[in-house]
């Protein structure tokens, strides 16, 4: 798993207004995990201009983007920036982008499959595995759940692996 790789923070819903501001979605930790990055897509996009849209997106101002058309032609673009241009995580945490494509293995050594998707319902986040056959299957982010991970695996409990 190439440490380098693109990591996508946010993506571009539409045009505001009609001097060239888009509006965002944000996949992150609100504005202020964005506001620490100046250029994304390997630097085709400088931000010039970021504040909270009060709806848990924002309005962001490109430098190369100067007007509406311009904003509205970048509709549904996702905003990357490098993996290691995120900050340093702490002992127990992870970046969701970490987690997709792991190899999930079972405590007693079965290989169940590959993680394809992280989601947060509310209650904590849940890990999408989807096993060699196609079925898929989810499992709580906990400890008592997904006992280790690490670059290469994550062990998950036997009794969380039942289909």
């Amino acid at each position: 798993m190439g440490k380098d790789r693109p990591v996508t923070l946010a993506a571009i819903t539409g045009a505001h207004g009609v001097s060239g501001e888009v509006r965002l979605k944000l996949f992150g930790e609100g504005v202020d995990s964005l506001r620490r990055f100046r250029a994304f897509n390997d630097s085709a996009l400088s931000l010039e201009k970021l504040k909270d849209d009060g709806k848990g997106g924002a309005i962001a101002r490109f430098a190369e983007v100067k007007d509406r058309t311009a904003a509205e032609a970048l509709r549904g673009t996702a905003l990357t920036v490098p993996r290691t241009a995120l900050p340093a995580l702490g002992e127990g945490e992870y970046y969701h982008a970490d987690l997709i494509g792991l190899a999930a293995h079972s405590t007693s050594g079965e290989v169940l499959g590959e993680v394809i998707a992280v989601e947060n319902y509310g209650a904590g986040d849940v890990i999408e595995i989807r096993r060699a056959n196609g079925k898929r299957f989810m499992v709580p982010m906990r400890a008592e759940a997904v006992h280790e991970w690490n670059d290469e695996r994550l062990l998950i409990a036997e009794a969380y692996t039942l289909d």
